[in-house]
C-alpha cells in the first residue's frame, strides 16, 4: 500500500542526481532459472533485491526476498588500503559472491532484481550517494551510488547510512516490527544509529538523522574523529575502547585468542546480554593474528574481561555506560517504543550490557523515557542487509524521493 493508501506495484528508478519512487506494473525475468515479479509491495515470493552492508572492518552482501529471507550471502574483510578502487572492487566482488551463493551467478540479468540497496558508514551526501566514511579512509567523496549503478547497469541503486539500514531491518522484519518509534544503534568500529518515527524511516534534512555516535556524553571526554569532543563514538566504539584499555595497562593474553571464546549463537540464542561474558565478542576483531599471536582487539578485550581482567572489565563497563547515557537522552528526545543495539562490540557480553542497562536506568528519569524497551538486535548478522534490501522492497516506508 502506498503512502497515500493506494495499492499498486512499486519500482525504483534512477537518474543522475535524484532517486524517485514511482508506481506502475512491472514484470521482470532473469536469464537463469528464476522469474521475479514485482506485483504489489512485498508480494510475490520470488521478488528479491541485492543488498550491501559496508562497515569499517567488513563488507557483507546478500540477496534478500520480500519476506526478509536471505537467499544468498557473502562476506569480505574491508581492505586495508588508501586506494578507493581497491575498496570498490572488494565491494563488487562481495556482491557477485552473494549472487553466486543464491544461484544467480554467471550471465545473470541484473534487471531481474528489484534493485540494489546499500548501507554505508557516514557521513555522506544524500541522496546522491557520495560517501566519506570516517572509518574507511580510502573513500572521500566517493561516488558510490553512481559507481554501483555503472557496475550493475540495469537496476536502481539507493545508498543510505549503514546504521539507518540497521534501523530499517529491525523495523521491517526484526525486533521492532511492531514498534511505531524505534532507534537502532550499532556499536562496532564506529557508533551509528537510525530512526523510525511514526512507522516510517526518518531521514532528517541531510539524510544524516540518527547519528547517535556523535551525541556528546562527556563534555570533558576525548576528541572524536568527527571533530567534536566527548562523543559517544570516541568513548564506546571498539577501537577506542581497546585504545583506552591499552593506555590503562591492559595487554592481551594468549588465552584471549579467537579460538578461546564461544560463538555468539552459543547457548544463549545469540543474546549477548546473557550467558558467557565472552559471548563471542564478535567485538571488532578475531583476537589472534595468522601466527596465533594475541592481537589487541575487541575480541581479545572481551575474552580478557570474561577471564576476570580488571582493566578489561573496566573498559567494557565504561563503553556500556556511555551507550546507556546516550540511549537515555534519545529516549527522552524521541519518545521511543524501542531501542535496539547491534554491532560487533555490542556482542561482548553481560559486562557491557549490565553497564548499559544500569546507566540507562540511572539517567532516564521521565516515566515515558523509562518505559522504552532496550534490547539486543534480533539478528545481528543479517539485520542491516535486510534493511538495505527494504530500501528497495518496501519503498512506501523506507525509500525516498529526492
Amino acid at each position: 500500500m502506498a503512502a497515500d493508501g493506494s495499492t499498486g506495484t512499486y519500482t525504483v528508478t534512477s537518474s543522475t542526481e535524484r532517486v524517485t519512487v514511482t508506481a506502475g506494473p512491472v514484470t521482470t525475468t532473469t536469464t537463469t532459472k528464476v522469474t521475479m515479479t514485482a506485483e504489489g509491495l512485498g508480494a510475490g515470493r520470488h521478488r528479491a533485491a541485492l543488498a550491501l552492508d559496508i562497515g569499517g572492518t567488513k563488507l557483507a552482501a546478500g540477496v534478500v526476498d520480500a519476506t526478509g529471507s536471505v537467499l544468498g550471502r557473502a562476506r569480505r574483510p574491508m581492505p586495508k588500503t588508501l586506494d578507493p578502487e581497491v575498496t570498490f572492487a572488494a565491494a563488487v566482488d562481495c556482491l557477485h559472491a552473494a549472487l553466486g551463493d543464491a544461484g544467480l551467478g554467471g550471465r545473470y540479468d541484473y534487471a531481474g532484481l528489484a534493485g540494489l540497496g546499500v548501507g554505508c558508514g557516514g557521513p555522506m551526501q544524500w541522496p546522491s550517494g557520495e560517501v566519506s566514511p570516517l572509518n574507511i579512509p580510502s573513500w572521500r567523496d566517493f561516488p558510490l551510488r553512481a559507481r554501483l549503478r555503472d557496475a550493475f547497469g540495469e537496476i536502481g541503486v539507493l545508498v543510505h547510512n549503514d546504521a539507518v539500514a540497521l534501523a530499517v531491518g529491525e523495523h521491517w522484519t526484526g525486533t521492532g516490527r511492531d514498534a511505531r518509534n524505534l532507534l537502532a544503534v550499532t556499536v562496532s568500529t564506529g557508533v551509528g544509529g537510525g530512526l523510525i518515527l511514526d512507522g516510517r524511516l526518518y531521514h532528517g534534512r541531510s539524510g544524516n538523522a540518527g547519528h547517535v555516535g556523535h551525541l556528546v556524553v562527556d563534555p570533558a571526554g576525548p576528541d572524536c574523529v568527527c571533530g567534536g569532543v566527548g562523543c559517544l563514538e570516541a568513548i564506546a566504539s571498539g577501537p577506542r575502547t581497546v585504545a583506552w584499555a591499552l593506555d590503562e595497562g591492559w595487554r592481551p593474553e594468549p588465552a584471549a585468542s579467537g579460538s578461546a571464546a564461544p560463538s555468539a549463537s552459543g547457548s544463549t540464542g545469540g543474546d549477548p546480554s546473557a550467558g558467557s561474558d565472552s559471548a563471542q565478542a564478535g567485538a571488532v576483531g578475531s583476537g589472534a593474528d595468522r601466527d596465533g599471536e594475541p592481537v589487541a582487539d575487541g575480541y581479545a578485550l572481551a575474552a580478557s574481561a570474561a577471564a576476570g581482567d580488571k582493566i578489561a572489565r573496566a573498559a567494557l563497563t565504561r563503553a556500556g555506560d556511555a551507550v546507556g547515557v546516550g540511549l537515555a537522552s534519545c529516549a527522552a528526545t524521541f519518545d521511543l517504543d524501542l531501542a535496539t543495539v547491534a554491532g560487533g562490540f555490542s556482542q561482548s557480553g553481560p559486562i557491557f550490557w549490565d553497564a548499559l542497562r544500569a546507566a540507562f536506568d540511572r539517567h532516564a528519569g521521565m516515566e515515558f523515557a523509562r518505559a522504552v524497551r532496550v534490547e539486543p538486535s534480533s539478528a545481528p548478522a543479517d539485520v542491516a542487509l535486510r534493511g538495505a534490501a527494504a530500501f528497495i522492497l518496501a519503498p512506501d516506508r523506507y525509500a525516498w524521493v529526492g
